[in-house]
């Protein structure tokens, strides 16, 4: 079939697609009759089996290699059919295929099988739901998902189902309409997006002869009526073109085109049209040597006959979105009955019509790559040839999503904005939630490069790490050698995460700094234990098998978070020691549950356990709380009262798992002020000479002594844990503040 016209879009260059071939990287070998071979394998396997539509399969693949041979698919590519169908009757399909053909044909064939099985499965229904429209959206993800891994993979499932719409025709079978509605609504615009006419518009009229018979036969009938005297007219025009032409000089291969029934309907139906107000009903096409012979042809043409200036359109100057070019007038021919009667006339190149017919396809070469890759074209050519068709497939998704040129209903645009798809720097295509980022696309495409991701460029541009991404672009991640992600990734003001699947993955990432610190910790503490007892030959496992525990590390754990008291492990080294045991904590719990506003005295500066006086506390380290933060108490295992922050991680999750151990508790004595308090601050800071002297200045004149301080200092930015001793967080905050406008620092909060 032969195109009438292309669809608007964004432009794609002839020369980029043209090289669409050299940017696949796993080219298919070529062997000596290798179109021979493959029947010869399949044939057997094939020759007594049905497809659901009942054509035998052997002639269906029979007819899916004569389509890719039209469409100029090289005899490599016509031999995958016969790999595919045969797939399902072999027991190793992809071993025994890879051990006839290579590797490279088993993996085509049968990701062209998995493809037409998720097809099966997911067809495309009109009328559906909501839900079963959003399932429907999926399936065509999957699908682009599926042809992105393998551009052939598209060619193949277009001339499997044109062949399978050409076997119902001549058979005059029953048409599944779910299968003609998938044609018409999703493969045939995906041949459209991809400019591959030949099959667009024969699945169109094919589909639409089975969707709406009476319709097709109603406009089919209109056309027929006329038949003779168009074809008078449209071999009159066309003779007379073409002489006036040579004329000129210039040598055009002149064709007579009839309008397809499809497309007639379409119009008709879009724009409110009558039958007779379709101007290109009849068609010609001049086919010219040159650009510049276009634009004489077209000078001629409107010189000889009067043109209808609303239906002209360069797409030569403008190509449309898949590189379709060509000049299309309509004018007005005279009949023999004195009526003037539109006749729509297309003018291009060779090469415009080669690529008008077939598309990617009229370019697809199947054969290894020399040095300088096809036709002239370098390797950055073809990687752009591929970036350039994987755009398209991906401004087809948004279209079907879209529903094509139907208005959208009003729950699609939900439907429309959850995901979008960006392309790695090799090309292949990401799923990513609507506004991700580029740290999301880094901890999509793999974990460490999430944790190790320090910038990012879109399209060649650096970029901030939070800089939302659009659907097609092409994200590259600079990444450390090693390291992790920063917190602030996990602030949702700042915007770095979007994907929960990300978050998740940062969280786990500190969750297991948090472990490893409290397991180095309660090793330390077990192990200076061990030392004081003089029994540091006991084997640490045994240790923790004794006290209930499965190894060691799971007892430096609630050690080091001071969940599990050292009293606890003196008490199996020496029996005779006292040990406070949770029991009693937890009766003690329930007497004071009847006398919570009895206040006893507490030490100054001290914390006082509601109901309970001066039962042994003590300041957690995981948050080291100070006055006057929100505190809870926790009842830990033989030592007293844990006291944390409120929103302490730690403490939320032990009073989550073991609500019965949570404890009132408050601030007691704070009058005097005389009580001080380790805080730990966190501080992220580019790398200057007197940085540390001035923070620690500052924090001397506000009298919090340092006590403490941790420094990881990298290329270029630095991380410092400082501890300082406070008497309250109100005065905390205020110096925050000053050390946030610090020069070099990027930020400064309380851990």
């Amino acid at each position: 079939m032969n195109p009438a016209s292309a669809p608007g879009g964004t432009h794609t260059d002839n020369a980029e697609v043209a090289g669409i071939v050299q940017a696949s990287s796993d080219m298919l070998p070529v062997h000596a009759d290798i179109l021979a071979q493959a029947r010869q394998f399949a044939g057997p396997l094939l020759v007594n089996c049905q497809l659901p539509s009942g054509e035998n399969e052997l002639e269906h693949a029979d007819g899916v290699a004569n389509i890719l041979a039209q469409m100029g698919g090289a005899a490599s590519l016509q031999a995958v059919p016969y790999l595919v169908y045969a797939a399902d009757h072999l027991s190793r399909p992809q071993e025994m295929i890879a051990q006839a053909f290579g590797e490279e044909y088993a993996q085509l064939a049968l990701q062209a099988t998995r493809l037409m099985r998720l097809q099966q499965s997911q067809r495309v229904q009109p009328g559906s739901s909501l839900g079963t429209q959003a399932e429907q959206i999926e399936a065509v993800r999957k699908m682009l998902l599926a042809f992105s891994r393998d551009l052939r993979v598209i060619l193949l499932r277009l001339a499997s189902r044109l062949q399978t719409l050409r076997h119902y025709a001549a058979t005059k079978l029953p048409v599944p309409h779910a299968l003609a509605y998938e044609a018409l609504h999703v493969l045939a615009p995906l041949a459209n997006r991809l400019g591959i006419w030949q099959i667009k518009w024969e699945m169109e009229d094919l589909a639409f002869r089975f969707l709406e018979p009476d319709t097709y036969r109603d406009v089919a009938r209109l056309l027929d009526e006329k038949r003779i005297g168009r074809e008078q007219r449209a071999e009159e025009l066309r003779r007379i073109v073409r002489d006036g032409l040579g004329e000129q000089g210039i040598v055009a291969n002149v064709q007579a085109r009839p309008k397809h029934i499809y497309s007639i309907v379409k119009k008709m139906r879009g724009k409110g049209l009558d039958f007779e107000q379709i101007y290109d009903r009849m068609a010609l096409r001049v086919i010219v040597p040159e650009v510049k012979d276009c634009y004489e042809a077209l000078s001629w043409v409107h010189s000889h006959y009067d043109a209808i200036a609303s239906e002209f359109d360069d797409y030569i100057a403008k190509p449309k979105a898949n590189g379709y070019q060509s000049l299309h007038t309509v004018i007005r021919q005279q009949g023999p009955d004195g009526r003037q009667r539109p006749v729509e006339i297309q003018i291009r190149t060779q090469e415009m019509h080669d690529h008008a017919e077939s598309g990617v396809a009229a370019h697809w070469a199947y054969k290894e790559a020399g040095a300088k890759g096809y036709s002239g074209h370098s390797a950055n050519s073809a990687y752009d040839a591929k970036i350039a068709v994987l755009r398209q497939l991906l401004a087809w998704e948004r279209d079907f999503a879209a529903g094509g040129d139907e208005a959208p209903s009003p729950e699609q645009p939900a439907l429309l904005e959850d995901k979008i798809y960006v392309l790695t720097p090799e090309a292949a295509i990401v799923e990513l939630p609507q506004g991700a980022t580029p740290v999301d696309f880094a901890y999509s495409v793999h974990t460490s490069l999430g944790h190790r991701c320090r910038g990012a460029k879109v399209d060649g541009a650096m970029v901030p790490l939070n800089t939302p991404l659009r659907n097609g672009q092409t994200v590259s991640i600079t990444a450390a050698k090693e390291g992790g992600p920063s917190r602030d990734w996990l602030n949702v003001e700042q915007g770095y995460l979007v994907s929960n699947r990300a978050r998740a993955k940062v969280r786990a990432w500190f969750n297991a700094l948090v472990l490893q610190d409290a397991i180095a910790r309660g090793r330390e503490a077990v192990e200076k234990l061990l030392q004081r007892e003089g029994k540091t030959a006991l084997k640490l496992d045994d240790l923790a098998g004794q006290l209930g525990f499965s190894d060691a590390d799971a007892l430096f754990e609630v050690v080091g978070k001071d969940e599990f008291s050292l009293r606890n492990i003196e008490a199996v080294l020496k029996p005779q020691a006292p040990q406070l045991s949770q029991d009693e904590f937890l009766l003690q719990k329930q007497a004071a549950k009847g006398d919570r506003k009895t206040h006893r005295p507490a030490p100054k500066g001290g914390v006082l356990v509601v109901g309970m006086g001066s039962l042994m506390t003590q300041l957690a380290k995981c948050c080291k709380p100070a006055p006057p933060d929100d505190i809870g108490g926790f009842v830990t295992r033989g030592k007293g009262v844990s006291v944390h922050r409120a929103d302490c991680p730690n403490y939320r999750s032990m009073v989550r798992d073991n609500p019965e151990r949570a404890i009132e508790v408050q601030w007691q004595g704070l009058e005097g002020g005389a009580a001080a308090y380790p805080v730990d601050i966190l501080v992220q800071a580019t790398d200057r000479a007197g940085l540390l002297r001035d923070i620690s200045e500052l924090f001397a004149r506000e009298k919090m002594p340092v006590v403490g301080l941790h420094s990881d200092a990298g290329k270029e930015i630095s991380h410092m844990m400082i501890t300082v001793q406070v008497s309250d967080t109100h005065r905390l905050n205020k110096v925050l503040g000053e050390l946030a406008v610090m020069e070099g620092v990027m930020s400064a909060r309380r851990r």
